[in-house]
């Protein structure tokens, strides 16, 4: 079980009461293009999703965290690392907030903040990596305040609502290493 703390937010590990909000955001495709979900998860999936949730990043290769303002409040959004690869000390790393509303609070950047230190100084990662639409302005500000640099740009990328669209590769160096 993962907790960690910044002023204003924290980041949990997933339980099974988060089984309504996950079903929420899976399905939301208002977010897809982040996600890069191309389908509706049912919620027989996501209860099991929830209950393999707890496995170490080593045996399942990813870590979805919630974003929480109060540990008496829901999930606001969700924070990840995935494609985990302790051989080369890398992982993708991603972030959505669920409600418009939310959003431009500092919520994101601290969240970002707390898993990029806990990536860097706990599971000792020499690189992060995110994938982000050219397109996704406030995505792109959020990385690059952390020192994410474009490092390259997928060409026709993501498919959506019937035209093509660039995606850029970010990336971070832990300079600790």
């Amino acid at each position: 079980m993962i907790t960690l703390k910044g002023d204003t937010i924290y980041l949990r590990s997933l339980e099974p009461e988060d089984l309504e909000f996950v079903y929420a955001m899976e399905n939301d495709q208002s977010i897809w293009e982040v996600s890069n979900t191309n389908t509706p998860y049912s919620r027989f999936l996501i209860r099991q999703y929830l209950e393999n949730a707890q496995q170490d990043i080593y045996e399942a290769k990813q870590l979805r965290l919630a974003i929480c303002q109060d540990e008496d409040f829901p999930a606001i959004g969700l924070i990840d690392l995935f494609e985990f690869d302790p051989r080369n000390n890398r992982a993708g790393i991603g972030i959505v907030i669920q409600k418009k509303e939310n959003r431009g609070q500092n919520i994101g950047s601290e969240a970002l903040e707390l898993l990029i230190n806990y990536a860097f100084f706990n599971l000792n990662l020499h690189q992060l990596y995110a994938n982000i639409s050219t397109n996704n302005e406030a995505s792109i500000a959020l990385f690059t305040k952390f020192g994410f640099e474009k490092i390259g740009i997928k060409k026709d990328w993501i498919l959506l609502n019937n035209h093509y669209h660039d995606e850029a590769i970010f990336q971070l160096i832990n300079k600790n290493i």
